[in-house]
């Protein structure tokens, strides 16, 4: 198991597991969606292509990513085969320490199990809005984790 840069050979994979898994982190919201695959979603592709993201990797096989792009957590995903191990938490992490400042993510308000884990490496809501994922409405929340300077901490 190993997180390393993603490479453009990486792209089939990562399509998968955002395909197989973008409806899930949507499935306790009211509205039933249809999934817009990340190869069609321009927005969303070009956000995470212009982000530097990495890849979790077990016996050879990718079965997670995330993405940072500055301050932001820009993506999150791990393939439902490999969840319950391990492997967002451990991406979580090593996206967060890539950013030294404040970082800052955005996330569906219903994804209850995401927002606890954000929530112990010390994220809270600041705002909540309606955003749309392919044609239909969505509230989402943006948290925030504010990093102490070296003073601050203790």
């Amino acid at each position: 198991m190993s997180i390393r840069a993603f490479k453009r050979d990486d792209l089939p994979a990562i399509f998968r597991i955002y395909d197989s898994s973008k409806l899930d982190e949507l499935k306790f919201e009211d509205t039933l969606f249809t999934l817009l695959p990340l190869e069609n979603d321009k927005v969303r592709l070009n956000g995470l292509l212009e982000s530097d993201i990495y890849v979790y990797e077990d016996l050879n096989c990718i079965v997670g990513y995330a993405a940072v792009y500055g301050k932001e957590i820009r993506a999150l995903f791990v393939s439902s085969e490999s969840r319950g191990k391990g492997v967002g938490k451990t991406l979580f992490v090593f996206s967060l320490s890539l950013i030294q400042e404040q970082a800052y993510l955005y996330v569906v308000r219903s994804n209850k199990r995401a927002k606890q884990l954000y929530q112990e490496h010390g994220f809270n809501v600041i705002d909540t809005f309606e955003t749309t994922y392919n044609q239909e409405p969505v509230v989402a929340q943006k948290m925030v984790r504010t990093v102490l300077a070296p003073k601050q901490r203790g």
